[in-house]
């Protein structure tokens, strides 16, 4: 039999997690951040002419920690690009010579060092940047929108809010509109979206309930204000001036928003739309025509997509199946897609004839032969619900294969079917694989979304039971072989399932949440009241968390687990891992545990990744 790690090893499978972020059309080219596993960096990226040069000179690196989750860490302005170093969470400039390279060292636009910036953008009407800054001086963490000018200068425009995102300003500088939420919202639950023009207050244009989430405000070339808005149950693009509306399904056209800086739709010349939207988990870039009939604005009830038909749609780039991050110059559009059998990549449309090409990424790592395709995956839960997901058959083994079950983070984020070299390093060594986006991931719907309120730790093992149940009685893998692994809000589901499904083999915690309550004790901000609404009240549902926590359910784990944890994580603490790794083996119960030194809250260094990848195969390949 052939040996997996000569085709695929686990070296590579984590060089491979490479990915790219943040592209911006401008001059003449397009910007780009590259993170490197092998550096744990985010370079900064210009091409212009098929050239491309790096920015970021060593000791930089471009990645914002606003809300811990980051986004928007750089934008084009006229000389060069701006950027938030990771290392001191500061702006800096860089110029961009003739030659497309740096023009000089990065220097500095701030010197707030107990802040963090973050959804940075450029105004040319006002000569300044437009940014979130997230202050946490005095104990305190507070949100704000500000101006940052090219000399410095530090301006607050909008404060008191709890949160803030997606800044912009329309191209007079004139009009400023923003997202805005209070606690104990999450900005996929519940947003405002807020304007303010010269001279004028503040005016709250839509969400002033909690029936919808709102995000990416966009002025078009009419000046005309657009959102996406999931009130009418999608995340659909709504004309909040009443003008137009895009035509096609009821589809959402973002997932939830983990981080800053999202551009998944995007007003062009005329009434022309680029936008990127999810089809049963599959996303599709498509250009489009608006309708210019006269609608109600959306207080009065303007719907989004699904209206009547307009002059045309074309997709783009079919063989790609996730796109982020959509720009456009006059020539090209722009974004950063991914496909099942390659890399990610930044990608170039010709505006003209469709005709995509590759600018970085895109590498084809395995050959046909050697490559696990995604099946779009789907069962019943209880009666007349559904959990979704992709099934990936090993590639070489014949028989009923063991099972591993990755179960995303978040827990209200998602997964896709984009090659995942973590799932390519299974499918190579004779285990199925399903990627199960549970009842709760974004991509379905805000009911399928918001169904996980208060049934986080239940309802997701419910369609993990299910899944199973699924793949075993269609003779797709053995049902006496299954595992289950996940990273923080994952690991929480993978131990919550150990506990409840004694027909697993065994499972992994990668930084899992083992004790909700001492979670909630030390989460920041942004997550200050998620467990509130994934579980409940501590007080008046204090038996639900009881029931739910899996260091107090230790006891009913009967399967062996491999543990993952960063020494400096600061969310899940390494102490909340190491409890639960005690509780296990004073019952005998086989249990490793790997500590990574220098590794955060979900691991960035290509040699950790690799160990952790080896060492999970080992424990697997130990128990089957």
């Amino acid at each position: 039999m052939t040996d997996p790690d000569s085709i695929w090893s686990a070296e590579q499978a984590a060089a491979a997690s490479a990915d790219f972020a943040e592209l911006h059309a401008a001059h003449g080219g397009v910007l780009w951040v590259a993170f490197d596993p092998g550096l744990a960096r985010c370079g900064l990226f210009f091409c212009r002419d098929g050239v491309v040069c790096e920015l970021t000179p060593p000791g930089f690196s471009a990645r914002s920690r606003v809300y811990e989750y980051g986004g928007g860490a750089c934008c084009a302005t006229e000389q060069g690009v701006a950027f938030v170093n990771e290392r001191d969470q500061q702006v800096y400039r860089i110029d961009i010579g003739l030659d497309g390279g740096a023009h000089g060292a990065p220097y500095p636009s701030t010197d707030q060092p107990h802040c963090r910036y973050g959804d940075l953008s450029f105004v040319p009407a006002w000569q300044a940047l437009l940014a979130v800054e997230e202050s946490h001086e005095g104990g305190a963490v507070v949100h704000r929108l500000v101006r940052i000018g090219l000399t410095g200068h530090r301006q607050v425009l909008i404060e008191g809010a709890d949160f803030y995102a997606a800044p912009v300003a329309d191209p007079t500088g004139q009009r400023l509109a923003w997202i805005e939420w209070d606690r104990p919202y999450q900005p996929w639950v519940a947003t405002r979206l807020c304007q303010r023009e010269s001279g004028e207050r503040t005016r709250i244009l839509a969400g002033q309930g909690s029936d919808q989430a709102l995000q990416q405000p966009r002025f078009d070339a009419q000046g005309r204000l657009w959102v996406l808005s999931d009130k009418a149950g999608w995340w659909q693009p709504w004309c909040v001036d009443g003008q137009a509306q895009p035509q096609g399904a009821s589809c959402d056209h973002v997932p939830a928003p983990w981080q800053l800086g999202g551009r998944t739709y995007l007003p062009l010349e005329s009434d022309e739309f680029l936008l990127t939207r999810f089809e049963q988990g599959r996303a599709v870039l498509v250009g489009c025509a608006m309708r210019t009939n006269p609608l109600a604005s959306m207080a009065n009830g303007a719907h989004g997509l699904g209206g009547p038909a307009t002059p045309y749609e074309r997709r783009l780039a079919g063989d790609f199946t996730r796109f982020r991050s959509l720009t456009a110059d006059a020539e090209h559009f722009y974004c950063i897609a991914a496909a099942p059998d390659r890399l990610p990549t930044v990608l170039a449309i010709r505006r003209s004839d469709g005709a995509p090409r590759i600018l970085a990424g895109g590498e084809a790592p395995l050959s046909e032969n050697h490559l696990a395709r995604p099946q779009p995956f789907s069962c019943t839960v209880g009666e007349d619900e559904h959990c979704h997901g992709f099934f990936y058959s090993p590639v070489f083994t014949k028989e009923r294969p063991p099972l591993v079950i990755f179960l995303h983070g978040g827990p209200t984020s998602a997964c896709y079917p984009v090659f995942d070299p973590r799932i390519a390093f299974w499918t190579l060594r004779g285990f199925a694989v399903l990627d199960l986006n549970y009842r709760g991931s974004s991509g379905y719907g805000r009911a399928y979304r918001l169904r996980l309120a208060g049934g986080w730790g239940e309802l997701e093992v419910e369609d993990i039971r299910a899944a199973i149940e699924a793949l075993a009685g269609e003779g797709r893998i053995d049902p006496q072989r299954v595992f289950v692994r996940g990273g923080s809000a994952g690991g929480f589901s993978a131990l919550r399932a150990l506990a409840e499904l004694p027909q697993l083999r065994g499972g992994a915690s990668l930084y899992g949440v083992s004790d909700p309550l001492a979670l909630r004790r030390v989460t920041h901000k942004f997550e200050a009241d998620y467990l509130d609404w994934l579980i409940g009240d501590p007080q008046q549902d204090a038996e639900r968390y009881r029931s739910r926590t899996p260091l107090l359910q230790a006891d009913r784990i009967r399967a062996p687990v491999i543990f993952f944890q960063g020494a400096l994580d600061a969310v899940v603490v390494p102490s909340q891992t190491e409890t639960m790794v005690e509780a296990l083996r004073r019952r005998d119960l086989p249990v490793e545990y790997h500590l990574f030194a220098e590794e955060r809250h979900g691991f960035r260094q290509a040699a950790n990744l690799a160990e952790a990848l080896r060492a999970e195969h080992a424990f697997y390949r130990w128990l089957i």
